[in-house]
């Protein structure tokens, strides 16, 4: 089955929903808002566009989806006050897969408004509007040359596709036995394969972004990275213990297991830094590195939970963003032993290994012609 369907956030707003169950990456945009600030002040100050045209890919669903567009109408309002400039029109494009919940999105839309209106001002209402535009960012989404500003957070590590070298069902053997993805127990051509893949994608990014920016418009960029890609540590990896402890069980198929590869790849700064400069379209103002334990950011929201609640929390936001894959995969019925699995043992497995996320975030400038 093809990525573009079956890679997706839970939908709707029920208990295993992204829209309920995403704090982590909600923490992430609040942690780039400073970066977000300066990147959307220099660029409205270069170019007092009379609309400023904005999108946001791989925006999902849920709360997280109009926070971005939020703040940088706070940012815009907030400069144009300082500036004593009326502000400018506003338009947003909220983009991911067709399969993503966008009646979600477009359900809120009404409140979001409301909201605008009431803390702007109606006149602020008439000049901000909304669209979706469905499509995978792996190709062209906008005509040439028609954004100010494109931002992203947690989407490029997911790839167009599982490297077509490592096997799929119905071809060559699997060869990154016992792995869903690059692990520490991946052969070296496992690792070479997901790099390649990584790298033909996001130059393709790249490349499609650079059409459909202006001369001088800015890409902020927000991924889960690694310190070395070929000795990773990701939460996905421990997923795929847990997978291959229900097949020592016989719960999976080992076929089904051999021949699945998730299309995630967390590569390095050095990775990212490469394929930016070989690609040639956009000068990388800033990039910035934060870690943060797997459990980092329940801690932060309330410090009084204990590790079975924590654990818990892991286990349905991690849910929330792997279920539509694993489920096309292994089947929808073995989803609730899976993630069982995965919240008794996660947070001994985060002690064991130190776990933590590594998030890169990239500031881009598309160059003059």
């Amino acid at each position: 089955m093809k990525v573009e369907q079956v890679l997706r956030m839970n939908g709707g707003v029920g208990k295993d929903s992204y829209a309920n169950n995403s704090s982590l990456q909600r923490t992430v945009i609040s942690m780039v808002k400073p970066i977000l600030g300066e990147s959307i002040v220099e660029l409205y100050c270069a170019m007092l566009p009379e609309c400023l045209k904005i999108a946001d890919l791989g925006c999902s669903t849920g709360p997280n989806t109009l926070s971005v567009v939020a703040e940088i109408i706070d940012i815009i309002d907030e400069t144009c006050q300082r500036l004593k400039y009326a502000p400018p029109s506003l338009q947003a494009f909220l983009n991911d897969l067709p399969g993503n919940d966008f009646n979600t999105i477009f359900k809120s839309l009404p409140s979001f408004y409301e909201r605008l209106d009431r803390e702007k001002g109606h006149e602020y209402l008439g000049k901000c509007f909304i669209a979706g535009a469905p499509g995978s960012f792996y190709g062209r989404l906008f005509p040439n040359n028609c954004l100010h500003f494109v931002h992203s957070s947690y989407a490029i590590m997911w790839l167009s596709e599982a490297p077509k070298e490592l096997g799929t069902e119905t071809g060559p053997a699997a060869s990154n036995k016992g792995n869903i993805c690059v692990a520490k127990t991946s052969l070296p051509h496992v690792f070479e394969a997901y790099l390649e893949q990584f790298k033909r994608d996001f130059a393709l990014f790249l490349r499609c972004r650079a059409d459909e920016i202006v001369p001088g418009g800015r890409l902020l960029l927000t991924t889960m990275g690694s310190i070395r890609s070929d000795d990773p540590l990701t939460i996905w990896e421990f997923v795929g213990l847990k997978l291959n402890e229900m097949v020592s069980e016989g719960l999976i198929e080992e076929e089904k297991l051999e021949s699945f590869n998730l299309p995630y790849y967390a590569a390095t700064t050095e990775e990212v830094k490469e394929v930016i400069e070989v690609e040639g379209s956009f000068t990388l103002q800033r990039l910035e590195v934060f870690n943060m334990d797997w459990d980092a950011y329940i801690k932060k929201a309330d410090s009084n939970l204990d590790k079975t609640a924590r654990a818990a929390i892991i286990a349905k936001d991690i849910r929330a963003v792997g279920e539509p894959i694993l489920a096309s995969q292994f089947g929808e019925d073995i989803m609730d032993d899976l993630f069982h699995r995965f919240q008794e043992d996660v947070l001994q497995y985060m002690d064991a290994h130190k776990c933590q996320y590594i998030n890169i975030v990239m500031s881009l400038t598309k160059m003059e012609n």
